[in-house]
């Protein structure tokens, strides 16, 4: 009789095969969005001003679609830079805020979503489709073009060695002893000394005495260097903090698309203004054209959304003279009797018009 074998029946092959760990499968996968993510650089006042500068900003923007309101505009600013993802739920001629959801995915493309909506009584589950959300992202890794990932966590150790060292500073102005010294007076009764160290009371710091221990055999006074006093304030000049601070808050300003000589107390007004068409050309502006992107593509429409205009993120100035440069070389051209088509064609080789707008 023909014993039965389940591995020759069901074709399963070795019975000791290994099957992948989903949960290691899963961390791996996430241990991007894991990693580095402990939100403390959130807390510091140079990540506040750069996502502040984000939320006003956006807010600002000239928009064509009406549901990209100045609020919905701010609070995609504001969640773009904590999060690097903000997410609006389409709910008629409004959008919803999420304040978490979850994505499945076909293709690389998002199909479904899992929000939360936020009330008052609390959040509300809510499963939704792809077209019924607006999903901003920026920083999307190749290995989840789904999400994205905000600059603080794209430089996660400048961020948190920014919050060591405030949290140090705040440490040490919280609890060493500024201010505190120690005077040493030669040997005497000990009311003398609590009716001394009870005079200095009502003084920044705090004076603590102690008897000098270096007496002369004979019995005579203590010497002169003994009486010198001493001084218990931490000296932070041979720690260099101030350079290490400056250095990180400059690396996490530029990481925002904000140059750090905007927070110099030495700046001008033109370096003002050249750290603010910065931040609209090279930061903003792209992330607006994307916002756009997403409405067009969810309403079915065209949708424009401008920074730079409202943020007058140009040289005014440059701008003057350049019209006044072109208006002298038409009046020229006219004069040499160069026909329209030349002068239209000399505009668009100098790039002081395209070839769309003629």
């Amino acid at each position: 009789m023909m014993q039965w074998n389940p591995v020759k029946w069901f074709g399963r092959g070795d019975p000791l095969e290994q099957r992948e760990n989903y949960t290691e499968r899963a961390l791996a996968i996430r241990a991007d969005t894991i990693m580095g993510r402990r939100n403390l650089a959130e807390l510091t006042g140079t990540v506040q001003t750069c996502v502040g500068l984000w939320e006003a900003g956006l807010s600002q923007a000239e928009t064509s679609l009406d549901v990209l309101t100045p609020e919905v505009l701010g609070m995609a600013g504001r969640s773009l830079a904590f999060n690097g993802e903000a997410l609006f739920v389409i709910r008629g001629d409004r959008l919803v805020p999420a304040t978490s959801w979850e994505v499945s995915t076909r293709g690389s493309r998002p199909v479904a979503y899992g929000v939360t909506v936020p009330d008052t009584g609390g959040g509300r589950y809510e499963t939704v489709l792809a077209g019924e959300v607006l999903h901003f992202k920026i920083g999307s890794p190749k290995e989840r073009p789904w999400a994205g990932t905000s600059p603080l966590h794209r430089a996660s150790l400048t961020g948190e060695m920014l919050f060591a060292i405030e949290d140090a500073l705040a440490d040490v102005f919280t609890n060493s002893p500024l201010g505190t010294k120690v005077v040493t007076t030669p040997e005497r009764p000990a009311q003398d000394n609590n009716t001394i160290e009870r005079s200095f009371r009502g003084m920044r710091g705090r004076i603590a005495l102690e008897e000098s221990a270096n007496v002369d055999a004979a019995g005579g006074p203590a010497p002169n260097q003994d009486w010198k006093p001493a001084d218990l304030s931490p000296d932070l000049s041979k720690s260099e903090t101030t350079d290490s601070w400056k250095a990180a808050r400059a690396s996490i300003m530029a990481v925002y698309g904000v140059l750090p000589s905007l927070v110099n107390e030495n700046v001008t007004g033109p370096a003002v203004r050249e750290a603010q068409r910065h931040l609209a050309q090279w930061m903003l502006q792209p992330i607006a054209k994307m916002i756009a992107n997403e409405a067009a593509a969810k309403f079915e429409t065209t949708a424009e959304i401008d920074v730079l205009q409202p943020l007058q993120a140009y040289d005014a100035g440059g701008r003057a003279r350049a019209l006044s440069g072109v208006i002298q070389g038409l009046a020229l051209a006219k004069e040499s009797g160069l026909s329209d088509e030349q002068i239209s064609a000399a505009l668009v080789f100098s790039g002081v018009h395209t070839s769309q707008s003629q």
